[in-house]
């Protein structure tokens, strides 16, 4: 019996060891997963209990969806994240190299396998169409474009269509947008934002380091706070706000956005309002935000109500303008900051190491010592002078007398020719001023683009080159203000060069007349002149404007030489060739 005894306790002690190892093993198995179960059951029996911080992980998809239902949604309202859909592409051609081993194979293989050729030869059509299931269509949806869709990290563009987004949403997105490394578009169709949401978009859009195309179309907002999505801090360079409704009110506050006396956008190069309802009020407004503004490249106010006074606004801007009040004060004290721009042409050499302690009024030895010897010469010379003439009065008298005369009639004949060489020397000066000053800016100019232009090359630098100081360095590439270009003044007033920049204007389908085409006609004229005196590669001037659609006749006079001025500008254009082919319309 006691031996039997022994044995099942034997047995019992080790069922219990069995089981010990095994619950280390699920443990360690546990742990190695990322948690454990007794942790997890007592986190979902305390409803109570905060969750742990959550890290983004970059992965767009799994980041949103745990942010939505850390924010109590359901999972039936969690907006899917669906690669977006793309039209289907024509089949491409068939290889040489594929065609000629399918050839050497058959010449190799006599009897071919006939049911995989018609199968190949029977290829179903691609489909334009896709169903899904009923409501479907109409449920939230954020479609996205990856660069690899095998890499959920690579994220470029988001797409969102017809779902109203919400301040509980864009806080969501707040905290998913910064981390996706390679966001760069983000385009929204009929959202229905509200001012507080705008202004969260602003907050965290300069975050996005990459994100340079911001589009917001068919969304109203009555408070029109558009222009803070082009702040100081703004780092898009397009922006499309097409058929928002947008008015006079936010056009003016564009406008500011843009430019004024002190400060400037410094990024954005592509504005579109096209389809709103801005008049000439709002033009007026972003004609003055491009007054100072020399990095937009393309304006797009098609489909408004803009009239001749718009159209005459933004002529003057990209032609000349006159400086108002403040903007003067503005100018004089960057002058006193940084100098004349013609100060580094004509400068003086520098002081010697006596002169500069030295006041302007005390001189110093060695320049009395200089006047004083050609005292001394002068006084020695009209000693022997008056010497000589004692001794050879007599003699002297006549011939003196004689010279004299000849001496008064030579004297008068030279002095009416310094007269004469006086006043020719005056006229031609006088003549060569206005050339000058008109050429000074244009070779300023001229000389810091050719500069920058290397530059920016990347060409390799010499030893020489290297030793320039770095003071001197950043002037050459920084960009010039606008209003310490030069100036010219008429009618009491300081004119400057007007917006070169701008190469693309839209002002098609609006209802502008023939006097508003003078406006923009004389304004393209004068810079091709200004173009034709001092070429820039960096300010061309207009090169594109499209003017379809507006109160004016095709066959206006004006017209059809504004069209043709363009016509010879635009970079796209190619002339029909002498051979034949139908001449292209003058049509913009």
């Amino acid at each position: 019996m006691s031996s039997a005894s022994t044995s099942r306790a034997m047995l019992k002690t080790l069922s219990v060891v069995k089981k010990v190892k095994m619950g280390k093993r699920v443990e360690k198995i546990l742990k190695d997963k990322g948690g454990s179960t007794s942790a997890q059951d007592n986190g979902d029996d305390d409803p109570n209990k905060t969750p742990e911080p959550y890290i983004c992980t970059g992965i767009f998809e799994a980041d949103f969806t745990e942010f939505c239902r850390r924010n109590l949604l359901k999972d039936n309202e969690i907006p899917a994240v669906v690669i977006r859909p793309k039209p289907p592409c024509a089949q491409a051609p068939p290889d040489n190299k594929s065609k000629d081993s399918k050839d050497s194979n058959a010449s190799k293989d006599p009897t071919p396998d006939e049911g995989v050729d018609a199968a190949n030869q029977e290829e179903a059509p691609p489909k334009t169409y896709v169903t899904k299931d009923k409501y479907a269509y109409f449920r939230p949806v954020v479609q996205v474009e990856m660069e690899n869709e095998d890499k959920p990290t690579t994220v470029t563009e988001i797409y969102i269509r017809g779902w109203k987004v919400d301040s509980l949403m864009v806080g969501i997105f707040k905290q998913c947008w910064p981390i996706i490394e390679k966001l760069s578009v983000v385009n929204l169709w009929n959202v229905n934002l509200s001012e507080d949401v705008v202004k969260e978009f602003a907050s965290f859009l300069p975050q996005c380091q990459n994100l340079k195309t911001l589009v917001i179309d068919g969304t109203w907002c009555p408070e029109e706070p558009w222009s803070l999505l082009i702040g100081e801090d703004s780092l898009l360079t397009s922006l499309s706000l097409r058929n928002n409704g947008i008015t006079d009110k936010g056009a003016v506050m564009i406008g500011k956005a843009l430019s004024t006396v002190k400060s400037s956008n410094k990024n954005l190069v592509s504005l579109n309002l096209s389809g709103n309802k801005i008049t000439d009020v709002g033009a007026v407004a972003i004609a003055n935000g491009l007054r100072m503004n020399r990095v937009l490249l393309s304006l797009s106010l098609a489909n408004n109500n803009v009239s001749d006074e718009g159209a005459k606004k933004l002529g003057e801007v990209l032609s000349r303008f006159p400086l108002t009040h403040e903007e003067v004060v503005e100018r004089r004290k960057l002058l006193s900051e940084k100098g004349s721009p013609d100060q580094g042409l004509l400068k003086s050499p520098p002081p010697s190491r006596r002169d500069r302690d030295r006041p302007g009024s005390v001189r110093s030895s060695s320049h009395m010592d200089k006047t004083d010897k050609k005292r001394d010469k002068s006084s020695k010379k009209k000693d022997t002078k008056r010497s000589d003439k004692d001794k050879d009065d007599a003699r002297s008298n006549r011939s003196s007398a004689d010279g004299r005369k000849g001496e008064k009639e030579d004297g008068k004949s030279s002095k009416t020719d310094a007269k004469k060489d006086k006043d020719d020397t005056t006229k031609g000066k006088k003549e060569d001023k206005w050339k000058k000053g008109l050429l000074k800016a244009s070779i300023a100019s001229f000389v810091a683009d050719t500069m920058s232009t290397k530059t920016s090359k990347g060409k390799k630098t010499s030893s020489k080159d290297k030793r320039v100081p770095e003071s001197d360095s950043p002037e050459i590439l920084e960009a010039i203000n606008p209003l310490l270009e030069q100036v010219e003044s008429m009618d009491n007033q300081l004119w400057i060069p007007g917006n070169r920049c701008l190469i693309n204007l839209n002002l098609s389908r609006n209802k502008i007349t023939d006097t508003g085409m003078k406006g923009l006609l004389l304004a393209v004229q004068y810079q091709i002149t200004l173009l034709n005196l001092a070429p820039s590669p960096a300010m061309k001037g207009i090169l594109r404007m499209s003017l379809t659609g507006n109160d004016v006749k095709k066959t206006d006079e004006t017209y059809v030489k504004l069209q043709e001025v363009l016509l010879a500008r635009d970079p796209y254009y190619k002339p029909p060739e002498k051979g034949g082919g139908d001449n292209q319309s003058l049509a913009g």
